[in-house]
Formats: C-alpha cells, sequence, structure tokens
C-alpha cells in the first residue's frame, strides 16, 4: 500500500483502544504495521482499528516467540507497546533488549500515568487521567457531576496523538543520527499540554475554575448547543462579531434588542431567548436554513448520521465496508491518492509470511505457541 510511510516497517504490541488506533494511523498512511496478538479470545475481535494490518499471534511468555520478536526487531523502524511499566521488561523486549539487536529502533511506550511516578503501575482509565489534568473538572453543567467526554481526551487525544508525535519525531532523529530512542507517552501529560489554552486564558484573567461560567463551556448563548422541536440540537458557535451577526440575521433577531454579545449581564435573556427560537423548528429545517452560512451553527448529527452528510461525503470522510462505518485517511495527502485499505485481518492471517522473514520458513505457524 502506498503513502508518506511506505517502506518503514513498524511493529504494535497488541492492546486496547489508545495503541491500535495508533497502529491504525500509522497503517493508514501507508506504514507496515506487524501486530503481535497475544493468544485468546480477545484477539478474534474484529476492529477497524486493525485494518491494513499484518497479523500474527505470539505467546512472548516463550522463548522461541520472545527469539521471533527480536529478530523482527532488527528490521523495523518502530516497536510501539501500551502495556504497564516493567511487562515488556519481564517478557524480555523492552527497549533494551530491542536497542541490542537494533539500535536505530524507535520504541513507543504509551500508558496513563506515565513510566515513572507514585502512581505508574497503578490502574486506570481514560475517566481517570483526565481527572488529576484539570480537564474532566472543567466539563458539564454547573452544580452537577462533570461529564465525560467518551475517552477521546485522554486515552485518543493525550495518548494516541502524543505517542505518534514522538515515534516520528524519533525517526527523523534516528535517520539523522543512526541512533533510536524511547517515547515515554504519558496520557495526563498530552492532556496537560492540550490544557495549555485554558492556562493562557486563565493567565489572562478570561477563565475561572468553575463549570459553564466561561466562553468555551457552555456560559456563552453564544457557544452552546440548543434543542429543536424533534429533540435534536444545533450547535451554536459563532465567536467572533460577524459570525454572530449572520447568526442574528438568520434568526431574525434585532441585534439592538437582543443587547451586546460580549457582555454577561445579557447572557441569561439571551440564552432563553435563543432556547424558544431554535425550538419553534426541527433540526433539519434549522440546518437548511443555516446551510453554507457564516453564522457558525450547524446540525448536531449521530455517528449513524455522519456518514450522510455532504461534506463528509466529499471529503470520504465515512464509507460503510460490511458491519463497519470506516472513517477515512487523515490527514490527506497531495502525493498520494491510492487511499488505504479497508481489510481487517484476522488475528493470525500473517503468522507465515511474518515467519518467512524471520528465516522460520519450515515452521507452522501453529507450531510456535504450541506447549511442546
Amino acid at each position: 500500500m502506498s503513502g508518506p510511510l511506505s517502506g518503514y516497517r513498524i511493529i504494535e504490541l497488541a492492546g486496547i483502544g489508545p495503541g491500535p488506533y495508533a497502529g491504525q494511523l500509522l497503517a493508514d498512511m501507508g506504514a507496515e504495521v506487524i501486530l503481535i496478538n497475544r493468544p485468546g479470545p480477545m484477539a478474534q475481535i474484529p476492529m477497524i482499528s486493525n485494518r491494513g494490518k499484518k497479523t500474527i499471534v505470539l505467546d512472548l511468555r516463550k522463548a522461541e516467540c520472545v527469539e521471533i520478536l527480536l529478530e523482527l526487531a532488527k528490521t523495523a523502524d518502530v516497536i510501539f507497546e501500551g502495556l504497564r511499566p516493567g511487562v515488556v521488561e519481564k517478557l524480555g523486549v523492552g527497549p533494551a533488549a530491542c536497542h541490542a539487536v537494533n539500535p536505530k529502533l524507535v520504541y513507543g511506550r504509551m500508558t496513563g500515568w506515565g513510566q515513572t511516578g507514585p502512581w505508574a503501575k497503578v490502574a486506570g482509565h481514560d475517566i481517570n487521567y483526565i481527572s488529576i489534568t484539570g480537564a474532566l473538572e472543567a466539563m458539564g453543567k454547573a452544580g452537577e457531576p462533570p461529564t465525560p467526554p467518551l475517552n477521546l481526551v485522554g486515552d485518543f487525544g493525550g495518548g494516541t496523538m502524543f505517542l505518534l508525535t514522538g515515534l516520528l519525531a524519533a525517526l527523523l532523529k534516528a535517520e539523522k543520527t543512526g541512533k533510536g530512542d524511547v517515547i515515554d507517552a504519558a496520557m495526563i501529560d498530552g492532556v496537560s499540554s492540550m490544557m495549555s489554552i485554558f492556562y493562557s486564558l486563565a493567565g489572562l484573567g478570561q477563565w475561572q475554575e468553575k463549570r459553564e461560567a466561561n466562553m468555551l463551556d457552555g456560559a456563552a448563548p453564544f457557544y452552546r448547543c440548543y434543542a429543536t422541536s424533534d429533540d435534536k440540537f444545533m450547535a451554536v458557535g459563532c465567536i467572533e462579531p460577524q459570525f454572530f451577526a449572520e447568526m442574528l440575521a438568520k434568526l431574525g433577531i434585532d441585534p439592538e434588542s437582543f443587547g451586546g454579545q460580549n457582555n454577561p449581564k445579557h447572557w441569561p435573556a439571551q440564552h432563553v431567548k435563543l432556547e424558544v427560537i431554535f425550538a419553534s423548528k426541527t433540526r433539519n429545517e434549522w440546518a437548511e436554513i443555516f446551510d453554507g452560512s457564516d453564522a457558525c451553527v450547524s446540525p448536531v448529527l449521530s455517528y449513524i448520521e455522519a456518514a450522510s452528510h455532504p461534506q463528509n461525503i466529499a471529503r470520504g470522510g465515512l464509507n460503510k465496508k460490511a458491519q463497519f462505518i470506516h472513517p477515512g485517511r487523515a490527514p490527506k495527502f497531495s502525493s498520494d491518492a491510492d487511499g488505504f485499505s479497508h481489510v481487517i485481518p484476522g488475528a493470525n492471517d500473517h503468522a507465515a509470511e511474518i515467519l518467512a522473514m524471520v528465516g522460520y520458513d519450515q515452521r507452522e505457524p501453529d507450531e510456535v505457541n504450541s506447549e511442546n
């Protein structure tokens, strides 16, 4: 498969969520991603995040399987994992073991808490990681418990994206110096980095330490969602004055009687007025009214509906393949128009091919994980 990462070999140690997604993005961009699955039922579950990868089951508790992985590491550019600190070292495939056979190798490690610190080996999930960064506390309605923002912020924003940034930066360094690196991608570090804008606003006196008291958290009537007559929603985000004026014009509101945009004293009444107006029509009626305008008002769609939106269709953003809606490759590259593979492999589909890469041509794939 073509793409800007064509020619790079990447080894992914199986995990869940943000790790597999990192592998998906690398495969989408043309890298040869070899997914090392663990024996067991989890590896049999088809996931979009495994599309375009080559797969093999290796029981790394067995010496021969460790040997196979280290042989693969000799010809790889990157290896990454998302296990608890110390697990890969116990298995014999940690950074030191891999760099001993390939000093140029980039070794990526992604965890919630990071490789160091008193909580490094403690269990956790996205909601826990974003809870200690200040991100979770800032989300939701005032006077109610914080609202979990799916697991996009910690797992995929603070985890996947910062792991990829580190891997690609280290690849550039390795190509210049011939020396690999170890990436410690902690979700708490990534989320804290993404909070930079709010630390900036707070330092300027433009952000308060409470919910629904700030421009971007639902306090402003020009940056929130409104219910429509069919119990659906429209998203309003007209921050700039010219876009705010366009929204008022589309809604038939007199600007003078409505009051100033950035005067919080007017906000309670403005909230009520906009709630009444948006509740007078269906979501699709409003979507047609605002279609193509600069009012920054858009329909709130479900993930199923999103596949049918004209802008997503034009971008090739969501495509149905078998039982899955596949997100398109992101970002797009002018140098490559061939797309990417939608094929989701089984857990051990490429075992023979991968074993042949390390000289195991005469072995049956199932033999390497056998008890004998």
